[in-house]
């Protein structure tokens, strides 16, 4: 079946999810990938959503975090601050997902302003919401963005998230739980933290996508796994899922 490099970035996304786990749910990207994991290898995910929903189960893609579909279907129903300070904030959550409008060689994420005055930026943008405390607290972070010179860059212009500060070590010095930025999964490939020096490396290809592309996409001089593993293409039952899925969005609005 064919595919297209969003569907496989949805699709590499859900298969980083493990059953059983606890995963801090965002709209868009990750919900997307969440549910698709939770239709089909996962089917014990729990997800939770920044809004208060624990074990939401929606049975289409939520609209926003105050969607009431998630609240009709979730096990509980909590406040946010119980959210951050019960769950997220100890280290209760196994798995988050984040995403900006840059990310650089050390997995740090800008979501604030694009220039490098704060004060008088190029761009200012939505800002970071809860995702510091993701980057912080959740035991895993899977970082979801599409891949060009744009957004992956030598050097963020503000951190708005931490991955791994200027390299190994900084999440100990600065007192972070988590473990940081496993992944960062892209409509190209997958980049992962290299062991001893942090810097994100390319280690799988989307099919049909080159090292060259991917190293021409990239801010930096991309390190590179040698060899990068090619993934495997989304089977026909999650290419059907997620394209029904995808499909709740527009009958529902």
């Amino acid at each position: 079946m064919t595919f297209t490099a969003d569907e496989m970035m949805s699709v590499a996304a859900a298969r980083s999810l493990t059953d059983g786990a606890a995963c801090f749910v965002g709209i868009g990207l990750p919900s997307t990938a969440a549910n698709l994991a939770r239709r089909t290898h996962a089917p014990d995910l729990v997800l939770i959503y920044e809004s208060g929903t624990l074990g939401a189960k929606p049975d289409r893609l939520p609209l926003s975090i105050g969607d009431g579909v998630l609240a009709d279907t979730a096990d509980s129903v909590v406040s946010v601050p119980e959210i951050f300070n019960y769950w997220l904030q100890p280290g209760r959550i196994d798995f988050g997902f984040l995403g900006g409008a840059q990310i650089d060689r050390f997995g740090n994420i800008n979501s604030t302003v694009i220039g490098d005055d704060y004060a008088d930026p190029k761009v200012r943008l939505p800002g970071a919401g809860g995702a510091p405390e993701i980057a912080a607290s959740c035991k895993e972070v899977l970082v979801v963005m599409r891949q060009s010179t744009r957004s992956f860059v030598e050097s963020v212009d503000f951190t708005s998230s931490v991955g791994y500060g200027r390299g190994p070590g900084d999440r100990e010095r600065l007192g972070l739980r988590g473990r940081g930025p496993v992944k960062v999964i892209t409509d190209l490939g997958v980049l992962e933290p290299d062991q001893r020096t942090c810097e994100l490396t390319l280690t799988r290809l989307s099919p049909g996508v080159s090292v060259e592309q991917v190293r021409a996409a990239t801010g930096w001089d991309l390190a590179v796994a040698d060899p990068p593993t090619v993934q495997e293409p989304p089977t026909a039952t999650e290419l059907r899922v997620l394209r029904e899925l995808k499909a709740t969005i527009g009958a529902e609005a």
